[in-house]
């Protein structure tokens, strides 16, 4: 098995450009994971029970079904999902959070509370910044 990668500068006083800038960094590749738009939707679906693929999809607008299928696999593969295939015909299998996964859909949870509670502001300063942009002839600054 294979050691992870552990990336100078993540512990407790960590400097983010540390990490953020190395591939093979492993905390860079996990939240690249568990920060993806699919992936964070499956984790809060399957919050409260498991769920069929066809259940999942049809709760997800806009995935298709391989990427449906490449995120379970790969959160899966994370210990964060568990696949069950149940013996029976037409096969049925189901997906559920792990106990490692239900300690991160608390994170998420948190992550969109937040979003919530700040949208009005951020919608405002999407509107003076569109504004600003309109105004410059869309020219973007750096």
């Amino acid at each position: 098995m294979k050691e992870p990668t552990h990336c100078a500068g993540t512990g407790r006083d960590y400097e983010v450009l540390q990490w953020d800038v190395r591939e093979d960094c492993e905390v860079r590749q996990i939240l690249d994971r568990i920060a993806d738009k699919w992936s964070l939707l499956v984790i809060t679906l399957l919050d409260r029970r498991s769920l069929r693929f066809t259940e999942l999809r049809r709760a997800i607008d806009g995935v298709s079904q391989r990427m449906l299928t490449v995120t379970l696999r790969q959160l899966e593969r994370d210990g964060l999902v568990e696949r069950t295939v149940h013996p029976v015909v037409p096969p049925r299998v189901d997906y559920a959070l792990t106990p490692l996964g239900r300690t991160l859909h608390a994170t998420i949870r948190s992550l969109v509370t937040w979003t919530e509670a700040h949208q009005r502001e951020i919608a405002a300063a999407r509107a003076v910044y569109d504004a600003r942009q309109a105004g410059a002839g869309g020219a973007v600054s750096g």
